[in-house]
C-alpha cells in the first residue's frame, strides 16, 4: 500500500511543482473519503492539481466553472425529451465524476450551491424525484477566491462543514518558481500524465484508511478540541458533530499517509488547523486559523495517548 501513495505523489509531483505539504492535505481529503476546500487566489495550480490527480488515479474529471448563473441542474443534471423515443432521458451532469472541480464556488447562487449538499454528503443526486448514484470515488476540489468580493456568495455553513479540509496552495518560492519556467521549455501536459493506480486501488486505501487504529485517550483529546470550540468568547459557532467525524477521519488518513496504522497526537495536530478553521464563525474580525492553534496550545493531551 505504501508504495501506490509513493507512486501517487511522486507522479502528482511531476506537474505540481514545490507542493508537497498541499498534495499531502489533499491525499488526507480523498483517502478519508471526503472534499477540499482550496482558498486561494487565481493561477497558482488549483486546476492543475484536481486535473492531475484525477489523471494520477485513472479518473473521470468534470470541471464546473461557477458563475451567478449557472444552475442546480447545470451540475447535477437533467432530463430531456427524446422526440424519437418519445419519452424523458437522463443527461447527467457534471456530478457524474470521480474528481469535480467546482471553480470560484462562491460565485455560484446559494441554490446551486445546494445542488452539491446532496452530492458531496450521499454520493447521490436527485433529479425530478429519481435518485442516482454517482461514480466511487467520488471527490471533489472546489476553490474559491479569498480576496474578491464582488459577484460572491458566501458558502453557508452547512455547504462549508461538507469538506473534510480547508488549504491555501500559497505563491510558490523563487525557486520553485524559477523550476516552473525551466519546466516549461519542455513541458509535461496534464494530458500526457500516466495513470500510476486505479480507482478500485484508491477505494481499497480508503478502506485501509478506516482500520487505523485510534485510541480512546486519543479520541478524547479531539472532543476536548471541539467541545472548547464550542464555548470558547472568541468564536460565535463551533465544530458541529461532522467535524469531529471529520477530524477522526482526517488524523487516521494521515497516520495511514506516515505509514502507521495508529493515530498520534501529531496527527491530529497538524490536520486540526485545515479541518477546524473553516467551521467556525469567528466573533468580529479574528481569525479562525488563529483560534484553532490557540486551542491546540490550551487543550491537554493525555499522557498516555
Amino acid at each position: 500500500m505504501r508504495q501506490q501513495i509513493t507512486t501517487l505523489t511522486d507522479n502528482l509531483s511531476r506537474t505540481i511543482v514545490g507542493k508537497g505539504e498541499a498534495i499531502r492535505l489533499v491525499l488526507v481529503a480523498l483517502l478519508s473519503g471526503g472534499h477540499a476546500l482550496l482558498e486561494d487566489v487565481p493561477g497558482v495550480g488549483k486546476t492543475l492539481l484536481a486535473k492531475s490527480l484525477a489523471r494520477s488515479i485513472n479518473g473521470k474529471f468534470q470541471r464546473v466553472q461557477c458563475t451567478p448563473d449557472l444552475l442546480p441542474t447545470d451540475i447535477t443534471g437533467t432530463n430531456i425529451w427524446n422526440p424519437n423515443r418519445r419519452e424523458f432521458e437522463f443527461l447527467p451532469g457534471p456530478a457524474f465524476a470521480n474528481v469535480l472541480l467546482a471553480d470560484e464556488i462562491n460565485r455560484a447562487t446559494p441554490r446551486t450551491q445546494s445542488a452539491l449538499l446532496e452530492v458531496m454528503e450521499e454520493k447521490q443526486v436527485t433529479v425530478d424525484g429519481e435518485t442516482r448514484r454517482v461514480p466511487h470515488p467520488f471527490f471533489v476540489i472546489a476553490t474559491q477566491n479569498p480576496i474578491e468580493y464582488q459577484g460572491t456568495f458566501p458558502l453557508p455553513e452547512a455547504q462549508m462543514d461538507r469538506f473534510t479540509l480547508s488549504l491555501s496552495l500559497g505563491y510558490p518560492t523563487e525557486a520553485e518558481e524559477l523550476q516552473m519556467l525551466q519546466r516549461q521549455q519542455n513541458p509535461l501536459p496534464v494530458e500526457a500524465l500516466e495513470p500510476c493506480i486505479s480507482l478500485e486501488t484508491v477505494e481499497a486505501l480508503q478502506r485501509s484508511v478506516l482500520e487505523v487504529k485510534v485510541s480512546l485517550a486519543l479520541q478524547q483529546y479531539m472532543l476536548n478540541l471541539v467541545r472548547c470550540s464550542r464555548q470558547d468568547e472568541d468564536i460565535t459557532l463551533g465544530v458541529s458533530p461532522r467535524g469531529t467525524v471529520a477530524l477522526q477521519k482526517a488524523a487516521q488518513a494521515l497516520a495511514f499517509l506516515e505509514e502507521r496504522d495508529y493515530v498520534i497526537p501529531d496527527d491530529v495536530k497538524t490536520v486540526a488547523p485545515h479541518v477546524l478553521a473553516h467551521r467556525l464563525i469567528p466573533a468580529g474580525n479574528k481569525n479562525a486559523k488563529t483560534i484553532v492553534e490557540r486551542l491546540l496550545q490550551q487543550v491537554p493531551v493525555d499522557t498516555d495517548v
